[in-house]
């Protein structure tokens, strides 16, 4: 089973063609609803203006070589090794979760795009991996859900008080779950569940690429941009002054930073620079 290509027998009902069509209009969704998420929140201008206003108190410059190595740090531990998470247990289901995720999604699309000349490709490293990407996605998933996520009881919230900002982790387990039993139930010689289970993975997948504005799909993009802002501010000396600095509502203030605009915006101020408006919740 787990070596075994499962849209090869898919290709029977639906071509080829379609398939490939069907990932990259996922792409696109993914693409898009990522922009407009951006555009909503206004997560761009945010992390700009933040990072103008932070220019302000810099006591020291970073040069361009230090932010290469700043960001390739950034990279290295909050993407690839999840190290922003405190609690071991949350980042060992994340590491889960996200590389399982890759290697389910990219396999996904080899496989798929394979077609229809995989019917006669004896390869079995693509639909492994796929498996165990999948197996990963659950492992990952479901140990946070029943073990961590169950942390909601204290409140006075149940592991089935699923609300909107659960749409990605209920879709993504959905996916891989029924990708499994689909495969699984094919194996054994397909017929009506087989089917059912298809139609379930194709609808929860579909689900979690197309709701990315309403979902935290979004939120892995911002992590890595807000992660390495905080160490550029940390480098250059002007997060050592965000914790003493006063609104710029004072007078005093004003006089002593009268080069940071007590205006970034329309709304209320917030992360104590006078920049009026939330940060995105995102961040």
């Amino acid at each position: 089973m787990i070596t075994s290509n499962p849209f090869v027998e898919l290709s029977a009902l639906i071509p080829p063609a379609v398939m490939q069509t069907y990932v990259v209009l996922m792409v696109l969704l993914v693409i898009g609803g990522t922009l407009l998420d951006v555009v909503h929140k206004k997560s761009a201008k945010y992390f700009f203006e933040r990072g103008q206003a932070l220019k302000k108190l810099a006591t020291r410059n970073v040069s361009s070589v230090e932010k290469i190595g700043i960001a390739a740090g950034t990279v290295a531990h909050e993407v690839l090794a999840s190290g922003e998470f405190e609690n071991p247990d949350r980042r060992k289901s994340h590491l889960l979760i996200m590389y399982g995720f890759v290697v389910f999604v990219v396999t996904s699309a080899m496989m798929i795009f394979g077609l229809p000349a995989a019917e006669g490709d004896s390869s079995f490293l693509a639909p492994l991996l796929w498996h165990l990407g999948a197996v990963s996605i659950c492992v990952g998933g479901y140990w946070f859900w029943f073990k961590i996520r169950v942390d909601v009881r204290s409140e006075g919230h149940q592991w089935y008080d699923v609300h909107r900002s659960d749409l990605f982790v209920v879709s993504l387990l959905l996916m891989a779950t029924f990708a499994l039993v689909w495969s699984l139930l094919q194996a054994m010689g397909g017929g009506l569940l087989a089917g059912v289970a298809a139609f379930v993975f194709i609808v929860a997948a579909t689900t979690l690429f197309s709701t990315v504005f309403w979902s935290k799909f979004a939120h892995m993009f911002y992590k890595p941009a807000a992660a390495y802002q905080k160490k550029v501010a940390k480098a250059d000396g002007s997060r050592d002054k965000l914790p003493d600095l006063p609104e710029l509502t004072d007078p005093a203030v004003k006089q002593r930073y009268p080069d940071i605009p007590e205006y970034m915006g329309d709304n209320p101020p917030y992360m104590g620079l006078g920049i009026k408006r939330e940060a995105p919740n995102h961040y």
